[in-house]
C-alpha cells in the first residue's frame, strides 16, 4: 500500500487509517496462528532492519514467517496493541506480546509460564506490505 503525497487531506487521512488497519490485521492473523497470511500481507522482498532473532533464518518474507512460526509453536499467545501512529507510509506500533512458554526456544526449556514482552515500538513501512 503506497501513499500518494499529492492526495487531498481527506484522502490522506483515509490512507493513514487504511495503513493502520493493515498493520492491525497483520497482528490479528499472527494471533490466530495464520502465519501464511503473511503471503498476502507482506512483500516477498521485505527487509528486516533488526538483527534476526535466531541464526539461519531466510531473508525477506520467508525469514519473517520462520521467526513468527517458531515463536507461535512454543509461545502461542497474542499481541495487545497499545498505540498505532501513522504518518505517510509509516506506521509505528507500541504493543505487548503475551504467551505461554510451551516448548523449547533457543535452548531455553519449556516453563509453562505466561510470559509477557514489555511494551515496545515497532515500525512498519507499509510499502513492505502487499496491496
Amino acid at each position: 500500500m503506497r501513499v500518494d503525497y499529492g492526495q487531498g487531506k481527506e484522502d490522506l487521512t483515509s490512507s493513514l487509517e487504511e495503513n493502520q488497519a493493515l498493520v492491525r490485521r497483520f497482528y490479528e492473523e499472527i494471533d490466530k496462528g495464520n502465519i501464511d497470511a503473511m503471503d498476502e500481507l507482506v512483500a516477498e522482498d521485505y527487509i528486516n532492519h533488526d538483527p534476526p532473532p535466531f541464526p539461519g533464518l531466510a531473508a525477506g518474507r520467508a525469514g519473517l514467517k520462520q521467526a513468527f512460526a517458531m515463536f507461535w509453536k512454543v509461545k502461542p499467545g497474542r499481541h495487545i496493541i497499545e498505540d498505532l501512529v501513522a504518518e505517510g507510509d509509516k506506521v509505528v506500533t507500541r504493543l505487548r506480546a503475551v504467551g505461554k512458554h510451551e516448548g523449547e526456544l533457543a535452548k531455553l526449556p519449556r516453563t509453562d509460564s505466561i510470559q509477557e514482552l514489555a511494551a515496545f515500538w515497532q515500525s512498519h513501512d507499509v510499502t513492505d506490505f502487499e496491496d
